[in-house]
């Protein structure tokens, strides 16, 4: 994925290949679209879950967490198998384990279970959303081509985040809970067998090592991490519980940290911290994780537990954000465009706590969806302006043999960010919950949620602290470099 190993990175396409771009890119915006889809289909069907399968009302979110953080634990290691043994390869692998999980999920019948086949999910997308990007980097012409490409591929990602809980309410109330998971299974299927005839072939397998003991310590420390935080509002700050894992965590990342500054093949550099442009970027991202990303979940509460949507009619209340990302995915290419990512981040992190804030106002007991809806909309316009401008900004002065361990840290980032802050509001949203125990369907309140979306807008403000320090624009206004950046000048890079 860093390194080209073939000529395709920068030789234009023939003309028969020119006519099948767009299916190309169809097919590689898919990959985006249900690897963040897969996030959130869950969401409208969790009552139901909790029901049939016997989660707890704090348990719950492990159905969420499971998946993000092994998504993110391992997309640094997803990066380098692309690297080592071709993209399109590790493109179809990620289909097959994607499939295979989502089955398994399906068929699952305790929460054991059906939380093991999330995480099999997580590694599974771990594996597809790298080979997904380093292919729109390689397929696509430099210049003009290759950037509207990527941000159809970005866009697809900022949309299934929100289109992912209206199809699941559809799911759920024709089929059961259960069909959210079965209907991976055609499509990947459908999807592995086209990516034989639509992407390039790949050329021999580049020698190289694998640093599993990076994957494994990395891993490891940030699953025990969210761990910990997420039993923390359960168990007590002070139990045996989560002080031993918050430990064990610790001294996995001190270890991780450790090998990657010695090893000779390392999934993370460490000097790629030093660039200014990638380190404001990553904490960007890990903010806009822990809290705008974890705002589709607690709507989801919000129109079954407070106004008593049934899953179908949730899920179509999420038309709304739906649209609201969809038009802030196409504001923010503009924005970018002639002002730069650091203007548009910034403003896309305030609007989102703007929203927020009017989110929040419209959560009652006895409110409306339209009494939220302005809320909503603008969170959603806020969502959008930021997904595509913030892997834009971790792509800023880093050099192309380096663009897709970049792109895995900034991934790395949104998803530990997000796995992070949903045990954490979780535990704020459920609080009050301790004499409803026995209502599995009763997960959050009118005043949990409220509360809940007031932190995120004052988490979403540090995010804009961390946009400031960014760099702007180069002399002369000159756009910064995008992915396909074939150098280190960017602006301001570091």
């Amino acid at each position: 994925m860093a390194r080209m190993t073939s000529t395709s990175a920068s030789t234009p396409p023939s003309s028969p290949a020119r006519g099948r771009l767009g299916w190309s890119l169809a097919l590689l915006a898919f990959g985006s679209l249900i690897t963040s889809l897969d996030f959130t289909v869950v969401y409208v069907a969790l009552p139901e879950i909790a029901r049939d399968v016997g989660f707890s009302a704090h348990s719950l979110q492990w159905v969420l967490s499971g998946y993000a953080i092994f998504y993110g634990g391992f997309l640094l290691l997803g990066g380098r198998l692309s690297d080592l043994l071709g993209r399109r390869r590790m493109f179809v692998v990620g289909m097959a384990l994607f499939g295979g999980a989502s089955l398994l999920g399906g068929l699952a019948t305790s929460p054991g279970q059906l939380v093991a086949a999330r995480i099999l999910q997580g590694i599974g997308a771990a594996v597809l959303f790298p080979a997904t990007l380093s292919l729109v980097s390689t397929t696509f012409a430099e210049g003009r081509e290759r950037n509207r490409a990527m941000t159809v591929w970005a866009g697809a990602g900022a949309v299934g985040l929100s289109l992912g809980a209206l199809l699941g309410g559809v799911l759920t109330e024709t089929t059961g809970w259960e069909g959210v998971f079965f209907v991976n299974v055609p499509l990947v299927i459908v999807a592995a067998l086209a990516a034989f005839a639509l992407l390039p072939a790949d050329g021999p397998r580049t020698r190289g090592s694998f640093d599993l003991p990076g994957a494994l310590t990395g891993t490891g420390g940030a699953t025990l991490l969210v761990l910990a935080i997420a039993q923390g509002p359960e168990e007590g700050w002070t139990s045996g519980l989560v002080l031993g894992a918050a430990a064990v965590a610790a001294a996995l990342l001190a270890a991780f940290v450790a090998i990657e500054s010695r090893s000779a093949s390392p999934l993370l550099p460490l000097r790629l911290f030093s660039n200014r442009s990638l380190g404001a970027a990553v904490v960007v991202i890990f903010a806009f994780g822990m809290t705008l990303q974890a705002v589709p979940y607690f709507l989801t509460l919000h129109f079954q537990d407070v106004l008593g949507f049934s899953a179908l009619e949730g899920g179509a209340a999420f038309l709304g954000p739906t649209l609201a990302i969809t038009a802030g995915n196409l504001i923010s290419e503009r924005l970018v465009a002639r002002y730069g990512t650091r203007t548009t981040l910034i403003a896309g992190m305030a609007l989102g706590s703007a929203g927020a804030v009017l989110l929040a106002a419209g959560i009652s007991a006895g409110g409306t969806y339209l009494g939220a809806l302005g809320g909503i909309v603008v969170v959603g316009l806020a969502m959008g302006l930021i997904f595509p401008a913030m892997f834009l900004a971790a792509s800023t002065g880093v050099e192309s043999h380096e663009q897709g361990t970049a792109s895995g840290l900034a991934s790395t980032a949104l998803q530990v960010g997000g796995g992070a802050g949903l045990a954490v509001l979780v535990g704020i949203a459920t609080a009050d919950l301790d004499g409803l125990t026995g209502e599995p369907l009763r997960i959050a309140t009118a005043d949990g949620l409220r509360t809940v979306v007031y932190v995120v807008a004052g988490g979403a403000l540090l995010g804009v602290l961390a946009a400031l320090r960014l760099p702007g624009r180069s002399r002369g206004g000159a756009q910064a470099p995008p992915l396909d950046a074939a150098n280190g000048a960017g602006a301001g890079a570091g």
